[in-house]
């Protein structure tokens, strides 16, 4: 079998990539390790840049986001029983859009599905070989029969624990990575969101995040210790929980039930450079990942996308290699200051297990310096809203 580009995993990044190089004409076959219902299944982030949304224009699938996702202006910083808004729109004259990750997903597929692109399923022991060469292949095994698969180039887009990355001898690649003492419990629940834009709080026990998919369906989150274990959080316990960490406003507005979802997530930041060895491009992350405070996972994977899939049309269509040659440089470049807001904004938000007296102090005079000056929040709106590609 041969393909132009042979995409490793099935997730969005993956996709994405694969639907705008499609309709540039270019042949692309996505292998994906899961069922097709249970990459559906994964419950993920919602709020996504203007860069992300343009590209899901461009590739045809923004049509249900424009009836369904909700731009927000702005987000509160809550801290010593206080709120302070952060005006986006005002600021830097751009919103985000909250739409889940997995409704993203949802029109990716169907969109392949409509226009016939090539999905291989329940693939298992992919391996890459010549990628440091002109002839790359990826050989897998499907359907209880092995297969392999030359290409002109592979896509990584196979996340942390997938084979692109490993792919890539340790002798060539440098990885960069900070483990944090904590993680994140979030549930979702058939509720109307506490409020009208996202509350990001920091409190005297510890992290809170009020986010939401539509406006009835929310998404919370607590810091939790990161050897937590779901079974121990009742429901009960959750929302009791999550009232201590909120403004009383807020804890009075907050509306409980019965949670449809409810997982741990471990906070890390992880880079791995280059994002390039020969024919094999990382993206996502599979490359890099982020804390999900600030909600730059899925963003920072889209703008991968949005550089390498420039790179390829650039090849095939003009025959010119500079934006394939620029791709890894060009990414980390934005990977970087990514990383560097989503651990500032980690490290002002939440309590650390070793935090001293004057540590908090420096915390809450950060704050308060984010409250009184002008400059300051504009440069949070700027990262947060999302740096130009």
């Amino acid at each position: 079998m041969r393909t132009q580009i042979c995409i490793i995993g099935g997730g969005p990044s993956g996709l994405l990539l694969s639907l705008l190089l499609h309709r540039r004409g270019i042949d692309t076959v996505v292998l994906e390790r899961q069922t097709r219902e249970h990459v559906l299944s994964r419950i993920r982030a919602g709020v996504l840049e203007q860069g992300l949304v343009a590209l899901l224009k461009e590739a045809g699938v923004a049509g249900r986001l424009n009836r369904e996702g909700f731009e927000h202006d702005g987000t509160r910083l809550a801290f010593g029983g206080e709120t302070l808004h952060i005006d986006f729109r005002r600021l830097t004259g751009t919103p985000v859009t909250v739409y889940g990750q997995t409704e993203v997903t949802h029109d990716l597929y169907q969109a392949r599905d409509e226009a016939g692109c090539k999905t291989v399923f329940t693939v298992s022991d992919v391996s890459l070989s010549g990628a440091d060469t002109d002839h790359p292949r990826v050989s897998y095994t499907a359907d209880g029969t092995r297969h392999t698969m030359d290409c002109d180039f592979i896509a990584g887009c196979d996340g942390f624990h997938g084979v692109s990355r490993p792919s890539i001898p340790q002798a060539v690649r440098s990885d960069y990575e900070k483990v944090y003492p904590f993680g994140w419990l979030g549930v979702l629940s058939e509720t109307p969101p506490v409020d009208d834009e996202l509350i990001y709080a920091n409190s005297p026990r510890g992290f809170a995040l009020c986010s939401m998919r539509n406006r009835h369906l929310a998404r919370y989150y607590i810091q939790c210790s990161a050897e937590d274990r779901v079974e121990s959080w009742s429901d009960g316990n959750f929302w009791e929980e999550l009232k201590r960490r909120l403004p009383e406003q807020a804890a009075a507005n907050l509306v409980t039930g019965p949670t449809i979802e409810k997982s741990i997530a471990p906070l890390r930041s992880f880079v791995t450079e280059p994002m390039r060895w020969g024919r094999l491009f990382l993206c996502g992350d599979a490359a890099h990942i982020v804390p999900p405070t600030g909600a730059k996972g899925l963003n920072l994977a889209a703008s991968d996308v949005h550089y390498l899939y420039h790179g390829l049309c650039q090849y095939y269509e003009d025959k010119d290699t500079v934006g394939l040659d620029a791709y890894s440089a060009r990414a980390l470049a934005r990977v970087w200051k990514a990383e560097r807001f989503s651990w500032w904004l980690t490290n002002l938000m939440h309590r650390f297990p070793d935090q001293s007296p004057f540590d908090r102090k420096m915390q809450i005079a950060e704050l308060e310096f984010l409250r009184e000056n002008e400059a300051a929040q504009k440069a949070m709106a700027e990262n947060y809203v999302g740096l130009p590609y």
